[in-house]
């Protein structure tokens, strides 16, 4: 798919203090985007009385800021990983059940970060201090274990920021028992095939049923393209993984994932030494987020139907809306059975 070009960038003082913030306004300026230089470090001129204005404003901008200590701290993050940190909060795709919704307040505009150096910097501090991996017995072999897709699809912004690239290299020369772990919506790995990362980073690759791709996931790479990517990524070397997410129960879902699992197999076959994981993750939403993604995706097909749901606390307190316990049961069932007929070798992380 092409990459994606912002309109404008905006850049502020504390981000040009930053090697790595002025290269990537130097890339972003050689592909066409305006380059607007902020007079402080707080970003204006995103908001609009016109919500709808505000959404395509603030999607079509990228911010190139930088990372406070606060943001730099380190927080858990079951059940993916022991720790999650930041190489830029917002995704330029336009996925109609969008987590983001949920999670980042304020205009949707991508932040990226210029002092990339100083968040790798303060990694180590929390190597073996992590809960999720690095206690489990199941998953001890991961060692210490480092989530950056949290907030953003690293991927899909890394012909701008090279921080990808760099973070992958932090983490191949490390030498210790860790690992980085990402997840995107896109296919441009050329230029992660040749990095030297000793086996310590797991690309992921987030997946759907057709029907889901197809209408909710726009300005995304299609799912042939990302399949290839994950075959590429596992050929080069990487621990790949298939992240299944948010599985829906559609017309066809039987159907459509039976065939998503037969085309993730064609992809990765002959692959030597494949290490193939798989996270599968189920479609639920909060009150706070219906409301965005409706603003947002006013015609969107999403089901947001409270009524077709359970509530369920999160690990915050708040209320969140999931398929009910025995939708629940059969779609574990079914996945479970697939994968371990269509893809023996993955290793299952977890449901949710």
């Amino acid at each position: 798919m092409a990459l994606w070009v912002p309109r404008r960038v905006l850049i502020t003082p504390g981000a040009r203090q930053w090697a790595h913030g002025n290269a990537i306004a130097e890339r972003a300026a050689a592909l066409g985007s305006d380059i607007v230089e902020m007079k402080t470090d707080r970003l204006t001129g995103l908001s609009d009385e016109d919500p709808r204005k505000q959404y395509v404003g603030a999607k079509t901008s990228l911010a190139i800021v930088v990372a406070s200590p606060s943001k730099r701290k380190l927080s858990p993050i079951p059940p993916s990983a022991d720790w999650q940190f930041h190489l830029a909060e917002g995704c330029p795709a336009h996925c109609q059940y969008c987590y983001l919704a949920g999670s980042l307040a304020g205009p949707p505009v991508t932040r990226v970060y210029a002092n990339v150096p100083e968040i790798l910097d303060g990694l180590p501090a929390y190597q073996g201090r992590g809960a999720i991996t690095s206690k489990s017995k199941t998953r001890a072999g991961e060692g210490t274990t480092f989530e950056c897709s949290c907030y953003t699809d690293p991927l899909g912004i890394e012909h701008l920021t090279g921080s990808l690239r760099e973070t992958i290299r932090f983490f191949g020369a490390w030498n210790a028992p860790v690992q980085l772990r990402w997840t995107t919506k896109f296919d441009a790995v050329d230029g992660l095939l040749g990095i030297e990362h000793a086996g310590c980073t797991r690309a992921r690759f987030s997946v759907n049923a057709a029907s889901v791709v197809r209408g909710m996931e726009g300005g995304t790479a299609n799912m042939s393209a990302r399949l290839a990517a994950m075959g590429k990524m596992a050929g080069a070397g990487y621990p790949v993984g298939l992240t299944i997410a948010p599985i829906m129960m559609g017309e066809n879902w039987r159907e459509e994932y039976e065939a998503l699992l037969l085309d993730a197999k064609a992809a990765l076959a002959g692959i030597a030494d494949l290490n193939l994981t798989a996270e599968l993750i189920t479609h639920r939403f909060t009150a706070r987020s219906k409301l965005v993604l409706l603003e947002w995706y006013p015609k969107t097909k999403l089901d947001l139907d409270e009524a077709k749901r359970q509530q369920k606390r999160t690990k915050f307190g708040s209320l969140k809306y999931v398929y009910p316990a025995n939708q629940i049961k059969e779609l574990r069932q079914f996945f479970e059975s697939k994968i371990s007929e269509h893809l023996p070798a993955a290793k299952i992380l977890y449901w949710t």
